[in-house]
């Protein structure tokens, strides 16, 4: 007799759909944070989706530190779950070897190997030999080079699911299988509930952890979840002597594959350079529990000639299965995680990109985090839903971008990466004509931006390496010729508000840590942080009238501010919000002769008298009517104008007219971030963060703490200048031209990891590498500024140390004078 399925409730606080391992640990982590009335769902049997086919690979070193936290977290909780509940994860810390087959992945590796220092991880650069040592059944005559990470391990996907499982259910987690949850109840804006199949259970919050079917339970409810699923490919071999469980994580990038063992033979696996994208999110087949999908030998044969190739045994060893099985990667390559902009209360953990099991622990404990306190308690803007947005979730479009992202996992990481599938997508109105200049075009937002242009003739393409790349000479021109005479930058992608209403100054003085409170005309620099005092955006405010205010932002940030803005305005607030980002091109004109270009164009008077620094008003350019607003993101006298789309093309067409003679060039973003380095000026999702302060971050100037107007975060601001900084962002110069810094590298000041870089381009200006990095006191204490200006500093670039220069001021006219448009 088939037992009476269990009854469902009628309530709960919290519903979880998906009984995967993310499901699984955020109800168990929920529960340990004390919120025990909470329900997981699963349409068929807990871990029956893709987790059970997961490889159970646990990598801890991650591309930020926060990534590498959590994957850190995972490992110690993992390792405790047996202990706790009973059941073992099957997680086991036998290491990982990783090895490089060329010079450029060795660099790879050596930058690794910096990393881990920076986050306090074990983290060995070996010899061939060594790493024969440790994995005696590989081949190794053609490695240059490997790492060792002792702290990498391996778990048991479905065990460490019912691990989790059980720990949440000990709490008082109730979990039901075989319900499948058919729509989300909603009203006013927010969640109420879920339908099911038996019946509607009402819920205070709902957490969306459906796997690859997380794109149709956000759909359900309007929400977007950009994801789409892909064939993943390993096999297991039979028995291989000296195959012991002991035996490390192999991983051979150049190769595409990993290696791990299982049950005395192989795990042999990987990441081919060009995946197959399997059926649309919307036409995924239910039931699908405990299935794969049919095996494609042809496609796995890049695999496993490279595997044989690494692990020659192979060659004359049997395979026990062929594993095919479905998961879901996004757009970037990066998981995703947050409450959905589209609906309060409604959370997302999907979208793993085949490291759900490393991550899962981190990831479940940061979502309830979230969940409890109502925002992350560190930054994961890098996994944040709302960096996508509506567009994103077009299936067309996931489908030719996930044959890129999966092939990303073993990639070169080259510095400033482009993907290359799905594009172009979003266009300004003068792209074409941008494309006419020979612009080599990058992507923010969806958005197409030049990086740079080619001279007439040569191919913009981008040629990728760890050293100054095939465009920084033309990088370079476009420096020279911002300092020198005047550039135009094409800066449409700007993400661009309206915020009006009769309280919409009230509204913003509560969310702005600047003083906007301005005349109308004048454009004020802030930045807009949450309750613990750390940044959500940078951005400018422009007050237009009375009642209106025009607010810009970075391009990738635009989703993330408009939740942000509408969350936190001040309850009762008559204010609203409007995103006219795609209504207005922005050409941004610096140097020092953009007063005389616009004038070419324009009746307005341009002289420093009329039209100061930060004044915005209309002026006509040429036939059309634009706003001026003097300001600069290049540290060069300069305006950016904001012209409405249907006159972008005249715009840029009359401009590119009028400076002939007068030196005017096209400039790209990549000159925009070397000049903007040399000027010290921030950027939002680098040196400004969830994880730092205006105190750390140097900006308090950009703080209204001398007024008795209140602000959000203000109060532990005030905390932070009054305890001192414990670090502090600073600026680099490296004198040998020779060296290349990115960011990321780690710095030494008198031999001792304080830091990294944050950001970092060639300055042309300065003639060397310039950058920015957070440092910190090594004992934990105040930083003070005759600390930082007495220490000896090095930047380990590719594994080399460098001398530095440490300047507390920019590196280029610190007082300000070329702003002003004089000479320093």
């Amino acid at each position: 007799m088939t037992a009476e399925p269990a009854q469902l409730p009628g309530r709960a606080r919290v519903v979880i759909i998906g009984g995967g391992v993310i499901g699984a640990s955020v109800a168990y982590h929920l529960a340990l944070m004390g919120w025990t009335d909470v329900l997981l769902l699963e349409q068929g049997q807990l871990s029956c989706g893709t987790t059970w086919h997961a490889a159970g690979l646990v990598g801890q070193l991650r591309a930020t530190e926060n990534g590498t936290r959590l994957v850190q977290y995972s490992t110690e909780l993992y390792g405790r779950l047996e202990e706790e509940t009973g059941l073992s994860a099957g997680f086991r810390r036998c290491g990982g070897v990783t090895v490089a087959r060329t010079h450029d992945r060795m660099v790879q590796l050596r930058r690794t190997a910096a990393t881990a220092e920076a986050y306090q991880l074990d983290c060995e650069l070996i010899t061939p030999a060594q790493a024969r040592d440790r994995y005696p059944i590989m081949a190794v005559d053609d490695i240059v080079g490997a790492i060792w990470l002792p702290g990498d391990g391996r778990a048991n996907p479905t065990d460490l699911t019912a691990a989790l499982a059980r720990g949440a259910r000990d709490r008082g987690v109730l979990i039901r299988e075989r319900v499948r949850v058919t729509g989300i109840r909603t009203r006013a804006g927010a969640v109420t509930g879920v339908h099911t199949d038996r019946g509607d259970i009402e819920a205070e919050i709902v957490v969306n952890c459906a796997g690859q079917w997380a794109k149709q339970v956000g759909a359900m409810c309007g929400v977007t979840v950009p994801l789409h699923s892909a064939e993943h490919f390993y096999v297991v071999t039979e028995r291989i002597d000296g195959a012991h469980r002991d035996l490390p994580v192999l991983r051979d990038p150049d190769g595409y594959t990993y290696f791990k063992e299982e049950v005395g033979g192989l795990v042999v696996g990987g990441f081919e350079p060009e995946a197959k994208p399997w059926v649309a999110p919307d036409e995924l087949p239910y039931p699908f529990e405990f299935r794969l999908l049919d095996e494609d030998w042809d496609h796995f044969a890049i695999l496993m000639d490279s595997a044989i190739a690494r692990i020659p045994v192979l060659a004359e060893t049997g395979i026990k299965k062929f594993y095919n099985g479905p998961e879901s990667f996004t757009p970037d390559n990066q998981f995703i995680l947050g409450e959905a902009p589209e609906l309060r209360n409604f959370f997302v953990g999907a979208g793993f990109n085949s490291v759900g099991i490393a991550s899962a622990g981190g990831a479940g404990r940061a979502l309830a985090e979230w969940i409890i306190e109502g925002e992350p308690s560190l930054d994961l803007s890098a996994v944040d839903i709302r960096r996508f947005a509506r567009f994103n979730g077009n299936n067309q479009w996931l489908h030719d971008r996930v044959s890129e992202v999966l092939g990303l996992h073993y990639a070169v990481p080259w510095p400033n990466r482009e993907l290359a599938t799905a594009r172009p997508f979003r266009r300004s109105p003068a792209y074409h004509l941008l494309k006419q200049a020979n612009a080599c075009f990058g992507s923010r937002m969806g958005w197409e931006r030049a990086n740079y242009f080619a001279p007439p003739g040569q191919d913009a393409a981008i040629e990728y390496g760890w050293g100054q790349q095939s465009w920084q000479p033309w990088s370079n021109a476009e420096q020279r010729a911002t300092r020198g005479s005047v550039a135009l930058f094409d800066q449409t992608s700007f993400s661009k508000y309206l915020v009006t209403g009769r309280d919409a100054e009230q509204a913003l003085q509560w969310l702005c840590t600047a003083d906007v409170g301005v005349e109308p005309g004048r454009t004020v620099y802030t930045g807009m942080l949450n309750a613990r005092g750390t940044y959500e955006a940078d951005i400018t405010v422009t007050r237009l009238s009375a009642h209106e205010f025009l607010l810009v932002s970075s391009a990738a940030s635009t989703e993330r501010d408009k939740d942000h803005i509408t969350r936190r305005m001040p309850a009762g607030c008559h204010a609203s919000l409007a995103d006219v980002t795609s209504a207005y091109a922005v050409y941004g004109v610096m140097g020092p002769r953009s007063r005389e270009l616009l004038s070419r164009l324009s009746r307005s008077d341009f002289s420093d008298k009329a039209f100061p620094f930060s004044t915005s008003r209309e002026i006509d350019l040429g036939y059309a009517t634009v706003r001026a607003t003097r300001i600069t993101y290049v540290g060069e006298l300069g305006w950016e104008l904001y012209v409405p789309a249907e006159f972008a093309v005249g715009a840029y067409e009359d401009l590119m007219d009028a400076g002939a003679g007068l030196g005017l060039v096209n400039a790209g973003y990549y000159a925009i971030e070397s000049m903007r380095l040399e000027k010290a000026y921030r950027a939002f999702g680098r040196e400004l963060t969830a994880d730092y302060n205006p105190v750390e971050a140097g900006l308090t100037f950009a703080c209204k703490l001398n007024t008795d107007i209140s602000f959000l975060g203000r109060e532990p601001v005030e905390k932070a200048r009054a305890d001192g900084p414990r670090r502090r962002l600073v600026s680099l110069v490296l004198p040998d031209p020779d060296v290349m810094i990115w960011g990321g590298e780690l710095v030494l000041r008198n031999g001792i990891a304080v830091g990294q870089v944050t950001s970092g381009a060639w300055g042309e200006t300065v003639a060397g590498c310039v950058g920015l990095a957070y440092i910190r006191h090594p004992d934990g204490d105040v930083l003070t500024r005759d600390m930082v200006r007495a220490g000896s500093y090095q930047v380990n670039v590719n594994g080399r140390l460098h001398p530095a220069t440490v300047h507390l001021r920019p590196p280029y006219d610190p007082e300000g004078e070329r702003v002003k448009g004089r000479e320093p």
